[in-house]
């Protein structure tokens, strides 16, 4: 496995993880398995995260169940 692979049980743009080129595997409680560029989500998206209270507040955003629609 690379060194830049993560496994998580969810969808997760995390402050901490940005600018090491992180690509994030998981799989959810059904069974769906996703994959995602980290920074490239995050940088898509910037504005719409840094306007959300929860990554202000925690420093990320999750979802346990999917990539959300605006993060595709």
């Amino acid at each position: 496995m690379d060194n830049n692979v993560v496994i998580k049980k969810r969808f997760i743009i995390s402050k901490s993880m940005l600018g090491k080129g992180l690509i994030i595997q998981f799989t959810n409680k059904k069974g769906d398995s996703f994959e995602y560029n980290h920074d490239e989500v995050f940088a898509a998206n910037q504005e719409r995260l840094l306007s959300m209270p929860c990554f202000n507040q925690y420093g990320n955003y999750t979802n346990t169940n999917k990539i959300p629609n605006w993060a595709k």
